[in-house]
């Protein structure tokens, strides 16, 4: 079945070609399609389009469908092209002519903008929820081992002392920045395209405030053109914030594999953590860090590959825009798997103590004997030059002792302004008001 068949039908390649793994990602957008239809039935018959008795039996069909398919006993017919049409099938199956009349003043673009809109509001609301576990494990380490000290590098050379309570720290502050920009992504998700029709709006009297109120949207798309250029921009301002996520952990992936390497030895994990070699009985590979690294940078190309794939359309809908959810819809589930395994691995991490007493990191404490001058009123640069001087007269002397009080520092970690951060983005996610409005569509 197709929405648009009327009496020739197309190549059986040409028709393979265009549907190619459409279906497959179409099932993911099912319950969204479902309800955007209910939500539309509503509006219908608000209007006049339909009666209240018709809308209630569309509605009635649709909430058994959505069931089936929270049950997994739903699927899309082989001969039937992609989700839109399967509902619509389904529902003229049952009730005849009155499940023809569902796709009155719509059309499949506004319906597939919906169901992605709300495909992408739920997902960012599951990775929210499974970001904030993440950040509360790194935090607590922060606060565990704050007096842990361990090299600081520049151009991967020593630089400074630092700790694991700052390095811990400092990736959870990422993460809220991260969630920033994830909830600025949610707002333009969060925005009902329904109702602009094939991109040009309709004749109908519809009441897209109506809808936009009845799925939980925050507000309209209001400019039906708009509304369909929205198609592939919403999903690469997803995708470049799920490409900042995924910087976040593919650094830390980063630093756990060098600050396991021997030559540093910084950290340590329990061996069914970590892989073997089949010739080397030695080896203990940090496979799993590797593995969140190199999925998370083909996260990060992610906002890229979309930029290419709409590069040079114009206004309007154009079949392009179908392979998109190939790419978008698997980075989610990528992602939380990543954050999940991370949190494994950091969950049982081992850290070395005493690694700054080793004296081949002493010159990294040079910069606090320049500052322990210039306490005594040296000025910096004179001071500067002492330190640099004994240095190369293999006369520095230096006290391991580290005195940071400054916000943000190895001594002044901040942990529970970082929380209050994270806290204050993770409440201005409306997900309480979408949950109530999508129960009243389906109870």
């Amino acid at each position: 079945m197709k929405l648009w068949q009327k009496n020739t039908d197309s190549l059986k390649e040409v028709e393979q070609f265009t549907v190619g793994n459409d279906r497959e990602f179409d099932l993911l957008l099912a319950p969204f399609d479902v309800l955007g239809s209910i939500a539309h039935a509503k509006m219908l018959a608000e209007v006049g389009l339909i009666t209240k008795d018709e809308s209630v039996q569309l509605i009635n069909e649709l909430r058994i469908t959505y069931n089936s398919i929270q049950h997994s006993t739903f699927n899309i017919q082989h001969d039937v092209e992609d989700i839109h049409s399967e509902i619509e099938l389904l529902l003229t199956e049952k009730l005849g002519d009155i499940g023809k009349k569902i796709h009155t003043a719509r059309s499949r673009n506004d319906q597939v903008l919906v169901d992605i809109k709300l495909f992408l509001r739920n997902e960012i609301e599951q990775l929210v929820k499974s970001v904030q576990p993440f950040f509360e494990l790194l935090q607590s380490q922060s606060e565990k081992y704050k007096d842990h000290l361990l090299p600081g590098y520049t151009h991967l050379q020593l630089a400074m002392p630092s700790s694991f309570g700052l390095w811990f720290g400092a990736y959870s502050e990422s993460l809220v920045d991260d969630m920033i920009t994830l909830k600025a992504a949610y707002d333009i998700v969060n925005k009902n395209p329904l109702g602009s029709a094939a991109g040009y709006g309709s004749s109908f009297p519809i009441n897209r405030t109506l809808t936009t109120k009845l799925l939980g949207f925050d507000d309209l798309n209001y400019n039906v053109v708009y509304a369909q250029m929205g198609r592939g921009k919403t999903e690469r301002i997803v995708a470049m914030s799920l490409a900042n996520m995924a910087d976040t952990l593919a650094k830390l992936s980063m630093d756990a594999c060098l600050y396991l390497n021997q030559n540093f030895g910084f950290i340590s994990f329990p061996s069914e953590l970590t892989t073997g070699s089949s010739i080397m009985p030695h080896k203990k590979n940090p496979d799993v860090f590797e593995l969140i690294r190199s999925h998370c940078n083909r996260i990060k190309a992610l906002p890229n590959e979309i930029m290419l794939m709409t590069t040079n359309l114009p206004s309007g809908y154009h079949r392009d825009l179908q392979l998109l959810k190939e790419h978008v819809f698997p980075a989610f589930k990528t992602l939380k798997d990543c954050i999940e395994m991370a949190g494994l691995m950091l969950s049982n991490i081992e850290i070395k103590k005493d690694i700054l007493a080793d004296e081949k990191y002493k010159y990294i404490f040079s910069v606090e004997e320049v500052n322990k001058l210039v306490n005594t009123g040296m000025p910096f640069r004179d001071a500067y030059k002492k330190v640099g001087l004994d240095i190369e007269a293999g006369k520095f002397k230096y006290d391991p002792s580290v005195h940071h009080t400054h916000e943000g520092s190895i001594g002044n970690l901040c942990t529970e302004e970082i929380k209050q951060q994270m806290q204050k983005t993770m409440n201005s996610f409306p997900f309480l008001k979408i949950h109530e409005s999508i129960k009243r569509l389906l109870y």
